[in-house]
């Protein structure tokens, strides 16, 4: 759900989507619908804020994305770069400690923008967009 629009949708609107309903109300400050009533019905709820599990928030990647596009000296970003940042930030969060509570990790889990800056570099890499024998700390 996607709709940057507050309180647009009741939780009886979450409960007749299909059994185990993912929902990401992302608008902020005031979700597309209050989590705590989402998650009566769904599987897993996310959303923009800090004070509701599962924060998803721009600041988990692009400090990495810009990192490994930095120090492989790539000139361009593509899809798969991008995929591989999604990748490694989901890598972030163990097989253990995944829940429903825990898809993502959190903004300040300091090993979010190290993988994702390896794994960015390393995608540049291999789609020839990385100036050869570069990297940094």
């Amino acid at each position: 759900i996607g709709v940057s629009a507050p309180n647009v949708l009741t939780g009886q609107d979450v409960a007749n989507m299909a059994d185990g309903a993912i929902v990401f109300a992302l608008a902020n400050p005031d979700p597309e619908v209050d989590p705590a009533i989402a998650r009566q019905s769904a599987a897993v709820v996310a959303t923009g804020r800090s004070d509701f599990p599962n924060q998803i928030n721009n600041v988990l990647v692009f400090p990495g994305v810009f990192r490994g596009l930095l120090d492989a000296q790539s000139r361009t970003v593509n899809t798969e770069m991008m995929l591989a940042a999604a990748g490694a930030l989901a890598d972030v969060v163990a097989e253990d400690e995944l829940n429903a509570n825990y898809i993502i990790p959190s903004v300040f889990n300091d090993k979010v923008a190290g993988a994702v800056a390896g794994a960015v570099r390393e995608a540049a890499k291999a789609a020839g967009a990385a100036v050869t024998g570069t990297t940094t700390a």
